[in-house]
């Protein structure tokens, strides 16, 4: 759902920014004279490379600031703050960038009809040196209470409860809901391989330890509690809502809720950066599936949950699941109201084959699913309860029937395989039948955008929504956002794989940038994976992601009897694949003679002009072909035995859903892809990297 703000909203939520703001100066110690007005995180997140350049204003009656997130400006170290970030302009001379002056109208008034003098006044007769004492609590829960107390957008609509009925999800309203989001992995639970660390950095217990033997217990402690606060932000939310994601999958680790002795139910950092959570996805109408990544003693014996000992020790000791029980019933008490949460996903990826785990322990999965969904209805008779197969979520041979009436079954679907191959998923939808009960796909990604395109279409032409794995990663290139790599980043990587030890300066350096690069501000943005997996324009089409509807909807062959060796297994388009130097790429094409066929959907958000190129080559041959799109017909000649990019005049798309049409009019051709970028740019941009944070 995308959230556009409007007039009234933006002005409260400005103001509300810059009471923010001035509350955080004093809070410094350095009240700020003059009327402050900064940008709420509903304004378009700046870019790395913007925040590069000069501040740019934001033109307001009075004065002007620079107009970076309030967030961002509540989560700078001490020496930032500190920094002149206000200046009042002079009542003679013009504010930068406009004529406006003068200390009246409208926008200095809030709903209700409080000004920022009347907020800040019992603030400013406070002793100084009490409120720098409570500048951390402040900093982190006034920023919460003024955001709640922002007006939702006409545009955001607030989300409903969600229940079962048949094979679907739907909302109070009766409405189908086909949740399609992104896992916040990497935040409430570390992995390792997002850290680009060995062994002794593979997960976030020996994460934790490996830092803390670098910077020392104190600064291990402060470092954490800052990366949490800034790798997930009330902006990493807006930006996954405005680029039109409906939900978020958060990754939880239990021992930021409970001790490992079990005796410390409802441990703050973690229930609050859960709520934080849940309050920014209910101003933006998205949902919140909670994910326990990491259980009480480990449900699969391996780093992906934190496990202590490498053993699915859930399994082994009642004490950890008499620890899941408490654990899920204190996230319930927390949120049994609360319509934005969609469900609870009791256990991440329990029990994989290939240790032996599900063999010994896998009766048991359901049993315990069982018992912890009956604490959990003891409590909550509303919310979804999802349930994932064992040997990482996939093996279903677990279930019998449905025990509840508002189950939904998870399974996980990477595509590994070199060369590609867009694994069947028959045997879920045969199941899905059986238990005549909603499936969703929990994970999917860590491929490329032509995986990433051709999961989603699949998965949506059977009515199965996904959460795409993760939100940001690390020095990447399939994630919406890419984080930059700290400059003494390979001296830590090194230490973790058993390296020389690095000095603890060097160290600190490096894990001080860390925290400023996980910012989303000053991530890398990649419009082409978000593009890919919503499959929107500008964006590449794969020769081979043609349509899910069939023949003669979605191709057209001749000799349908001959199904293909690559990719697409259970159809007649001819598809080559290659085998690729890195795993998570791919190399397909497919070639259709006279007469074949192939069609494609893509989204546009307006009716707008795109630039076409195809790469495609001829084999025996010259041959021909045509690219359709309603009335619009582009035709090409293609002269070349060798792969070639032809552009053509371009094509209008219309608002919505729109269907292109590969047909070869004569000869043999191979068709590699098809690329829609903005009429007005002479290069194509489907594949380019881009700073720009999402507007």
């Amino acid at each position: 759902m995308k959230t556009q703000s409007g007039g009234d909203s933006e002005t409260a939520g400005d103001l509300m920014a810059s009471s923010l703001f001035a509350v955080g100066r004093i809070w410094q110690g350095e009240p700020c004279s003059g009327k402050l007005v900064s940008t709420l995180a509903l304004t378009p997140t700046l870019s790395p490379g913007e925040r590069e350049k000069p501040p740019r204003a934001t033109q307001v009656p009075g004065s002007w600031l620079p107009a970076p997130s309030f967030l961002f400006l509540l989560q700078q170290p001490q020496e930032e703050l500190n920094r002149p970030h206000c200046v009042k302009a002079d009542d003679d001379s013009p504010s930068p960038g406009g004529e406006g002056r003068g200390e009246g109208g409208p926008n200095h008034h809030r709903p209700g009809g409080a000004t920022v003098d009347s907020l800040l006044a019992p603030v400013k007769t406070v002793e100084s040196k009490f409120i720098k004492g409570l500048r951390p609590f402040v900093c982190t829960h006034l920023a919460a209470v003024l955001v709640s107390l922002a007006p939702q957008s006409a545009a955001a609509t607030a989300p409903t409860f969600l229940h079962t009925q048949g094979q679907d999800i739907v909302n109070e309203r009766g409405e189908k809901i086909l949740l399609r989001g992104v896992s916040l992995g990497n935040w409430m639970l570390p992995e390792g391989y997002m850290w680009k660390f060995g062994r002794e950095g593979d997960r976030p217990r020996k994460i934790e330890k490996l830092v803390n033997d670098l910077i020392g217990p104190e600064n291990g402690k402060r470092f954490w509690s800052e990366f949490r606060q800034h790798y997930i932000t009330e902006a990493d939310i807006k930006s996954v809502a405005d680029l039109g994601f409906n939900s978020v999958r958060p990754a939880l680790n239990s021992r930021l809720f409970i001790s490992e002795s079990g005796t410390s139910i409802g441990a703050e950092e973690g229930f609050l950066l859960l709520d934080n959570l849940v309050a920014w996805c209910k101003t933006r109408g998205l949902y919140v599936i909670i994910d326990l990544h990491g259980a009480p003693g480990g449900q699969t014996g391996q780093n992906i949950d934190d496990s202590p000992n490498n053993q699915p020790e859930l399994f082994m000791e009642t004490k950890y699941q008499d620890q899941l029980v408490s654990l899920w019933q204190a996230i319930v008490r927390r949120y049994k109201d609360e319509p934005t949460v969609a469900g609870y996903d009791l256990l991440n990826e329990p029990l994989p084959e290939q240790t032996g785990a599900a063999k010994k322990y896998k009766a048991q999965l359901e049993p315990l699913y069982q018992r912890v969904t009956k604490a959990i209805r003891e409590i909550d008779s509303k919310h979804i309860i999802i349930l994932e197969g064992a040997d990482w979520s996939n093996d279903w041979s677990v279930f019998s029937e449905p025990f509840d009436k508002n189950l939904v079954y998870q399974f996980h679907y990477y595509c590994w395989a070199n060369p590609a191959v867009l694994t069947s998923i028959q045997r879920f939808l045969d199941d899905r039948k059986r238990f005549n009960a909603p499936v969703w796909v929990g994970e999917i990604g860590e491929k490329e955008n032509a995986i990433h395109w051709a999961t989603t279409e699949y998965l949506e032409a059977n009515n199965i929504g996904w959460s795409f794995w993760p939100w940001k990663k690390m020095d990447t290139r399939n994630t919406s956002c890419s984080i930059k790599l700290p400059a003494q980043w390979a001296v830590v990587t090194a230490y973790s794989r058993d390296g020389e030890k690095p000095s603890r300066e060097i160290a600190q350096r490096a894990f001080d940038e860390l925290l400023i690069n996980i910012r989303l501000e000053n991530c890398v943005f990649f419009p082409d994976v978000v593009n890919a997996m919503l499959r929107r324009a500008p964006g590449r089409i794969e020769g081979e992601n043609y349509g899910q509807d069939g023949y003669n909807k979605s191709y057209f062959v001749s000799d349908t009897n001959r199904l293909s060796k690559y990719y697409r297994q259970s159809e007649p388009v001819a598809i080559t694949g290659r085998e690729t130097a890195h795993p998570k790429e791919s190399d397909q094409n497919i070639t259709l003679h006279a007469k074949e066929w192939t069609a494609y959907t893509i989204t546009s958000d307006s009716a707008k002009d795109y630039q076409v190129t195809i790469k495609v080559k001829a084999t025996d041959g010259p041959a021909a072909a045509q690219l359709i799109s309603g009335n619009q017909v582009r035709q090409l000649t293609i002269t070349q035995n060798t792969w070639q990019e032809i552009k053509l005049n371009a094509l209008t798309l219309k608002r919505g859903t729109n269907r292109l049409k590969f047909l070869v009019t004569s000869g043999v051709a191979d068709l590699d892809w098809i690329e829609l970028s903005p009429a007005e740019k002479s290069q194509p941009v489907a594949q380019g990297r881009s700073p720009v944070l999402p507007r």
